[in-house]
């Protein structure tokens, strides 16, 4: 038997072929950034929304929640009367809470804000329109989509004018993807009088020569402003009538036309308190471009890191249903064990007429304050 004999030459292309294949593999590994790669692996970016008007970032949701996800209460023994100030503030600051919503969403997203922070709010309506019990709606007389969000905020507010102006003091509008901190909204607007022609939110500057306020942040208007708006702003005819232009820019505009005030709403420390994105986008350094629409928008000057965001902030948009229940997790129900949250300086206190003493509530304990310690806690403060 003759055994094959194999040339030099296809041995020698055989080499240079496999010497070949490990030089370029090589080379690809070596410029690959690997960082990069793992990040993306790990924690994948969220989108950058594109369009400061847009609301749609979120329409193709994946594994949201189906069921119930159950719930905790401040009656719970762990929780227990943890939530004294927070009763106490919703008696003193009422909020009307109203949600933009539409039918394709009334499931996808608005059930997931009345599961969470929803709850919290002294009223809540989800503005949209079509009925549906389940949450309920109010089922306004507007077409559907993002060319008539404009439209749909002047029926909203009228809507509430004529139906609820007296139940509350102030009155928020938000997305079916924004959270609100509800309690820290009260903190915050309980140095405001209802009858101040004000409203607050996530400033921006073009447009509008004092500012206006992100839609997707949300923002709170005053009674007074709210009557301004109805009675003033609406009929007039520099407000824009039709149903087009971005719903934020619109009612800023008719706002300053009737002379309510854009308020600034950061803490004492000049952090923000309500952000047109997720928290992850404002936390993490370079995270988002400098050259994004946001930095060009944004009134005031604009920090990253755990300098970004007030210990005492209202709200986020863009949160998806899965990140609204971390949300609420962690805010109301994780707690480290040995460490107390201290209300002092966060939470007003609030003291009531009790006989010849006043009762403070402060930090979810009460305590009689007699003459002494009047005279005391005066001294300290002046």
């Amino acid at each position: 038997m003759v055994r094959p004999t194999v040339g030099r030459t296809f041995v020698l292309t055989l080499a240079a072929g496999i010497m070949f294949g490990f030089t370029f593999a090589y080379l690809l590994l070596v410029t690959t950034n690997y960082s990069l790669v793992d990040i993306n692996w790990v924690a994948p970016r969220l989108p950058q929304p594109y369009d400061p008007h847009h609301h749609s970032d979120l329409e193709n949701l994946e594994n949201i929640p189906m069921g119930s996800m159950g719930e905790h209460g401040h009656d719970e023994e762990f929780h227990k009367d943890e939530d004294l100030v927070a009763r106490e503030m919703a008696k003193k600051v009422r909020v009307l809470c109203w949600v933009m919503t539409n039918p394709k969403n009334h499931d996808k997203k608005a059930r997931h804000v009345k599961a969470t922070w929803g709850r919290r709010c002294n009223i809540i309506l989800y503005m949209s329109s079509t009925n549906d019990t389940s949450l309920p709606t109010v089922a306004l007389p507007v077409k559907e989509g993002r060319d008539f969000l404009w439209a749909k905020t002047k029926e909203a507010f009228k809507y509430i004018y004529k139906h609820y102006l007296d139940q509350a003091d102030f009155f928020m509008k938000a997305d079916d993807d924004t959270y609100v901190v509800v309690e820290n909204l009260r903190y915050m607007l309980s140095e405001y009088s209802p009858m101040s022609p004000i409203y607050f939110g996530c400033r921006f500057k073009p447009f509008v020569k004092q500012g206006y306020m992100s839609g997707g942040a949300g923002y709170v208007l005053s009674k007074a402003a709210v009557i301004r708006f109805v009675e003033d702003a609406l009929p007039n005819k520099d407000c824009r009538q039709d149903h087009g232009g971005s719903e934020d820019v619109e009612i800023g505009k008719c706002l300053d036309l009737v002379g309510v005030k854009a308020m600034d709403s950061r803490d004492s420390l000049g952090r923000g308190r309500f952000f047109p994105f997720v928290p992850e986008h404002h936390l993490i350094p370079g995270h988002v471009n400098k050259d994004f629409w946001y930095y060009k928008y944004i009134f005031y000057e604009s920090r990253e890191g755990l300098d970004c965001c007030s210990d005492s902030a209202i709200s986020f948009h863009y949160v998806s249903p899965n990140l609204m229940y971390v949300l609420d997790y962690l805010i109301y129900h994780l707690r480290p064990y040995g460490i107390s949250h201290n209300v002092h300086g966060l939470t007003p206190t609030l003291i009531e007429s009790s006989g010849g003493s006043e009762k403070v509530i402060t930090g979810g304990s009460e305590k009689v304050m007699g003459e002494e310690e009047k005279f005391a806690d005066t001294n300290t403060k002046s």
